[in-house]
């Protein structure tokens, strides 16, 4: 079932909600559900052509989807400016239409805004982390108004807590949780600080 935008990008209650795609989405669900102030990861299809997509056909690369998550927030516990961060530091944002050995355009670096600040904020962040010298190339992360969101199969909803002994979660999410925990110990929930 496609989502429609929130006019602002916020909820009734305030939360804001943005869609990112920084490769996997079992990466990416992964990393923020372990952020404090993230109330919902939900992983899932973004930015295709074709409605209600199956992950098979997904990963066929004809549907135009990137695998996303869509994330919805607390403003008052977490900037949007610090889950940007995160993003963009948890993932390689250089490497077009790939991460590591995921390759193909639904693995694109993306970020999906709902609102003119958004996109603002988005804009910003990436112009200050392009210019900060962390990266040595160009970050290509698309940045495009929401257009739909499909949600994944269930058997995706939390895939790396899950399947922890499969070997894509040993040799491709730990090193990005592990990444997370040292460069962002004090935006972690509390649960996952010695995780």
């Amino acid at each position: 079932m496609a989502d429609k935008p929130v006019e602002d990008g916020k909820s009734a209650n305030g939360f804001e909600k943005i869609v990112l795609a920084s490769g996997c989405f079992w990466c990416t669900e992964a990393i923020f559900k372990r952020v404090e102030g993230v109330k919902s990861v939900i992983p899932g299809y973004s930015g295709g052509h074709v409605k209600n997509p199956t992950y098979n056909e997904v990963c066929t690369g004809d549907t135009g989807h990137a695998e996303v998550i869509q994330l919805e927030f607390d403003p008052k516990v977490i900037s949007l400016e610090k889950i940007l961060e995160i993003f963009w530091y948890t993932h390689d944002p250089t490497t077009l239409n790939r991460q590591g050995n995921d390759v193909g355009t639904q693995y694109r670096s993306a970020v999906f805004y709902n609102s003119k600040q958004q996109q603002e904020i988005v804009s910003k962040v990436k112009e200050r982390i392009s210019t900060s010298g962390y990266y040595s190339k160009p970050i290509v992360t698309e940045i495009l108004p929401f257009s739909n969101f499909y949600p994944a199969e269930e058997y995706h909803v939390d895939y790396y807590d899950n399947n922890r002994s499969v070997p894509y979660c040993s040799y491709v999410i730990d090193p990005k949780v592990q990444k997370l925990l040292k460069k962002f110990p004090e935006d972690l929930k509390k649960q996952y600080i010695h995780s």
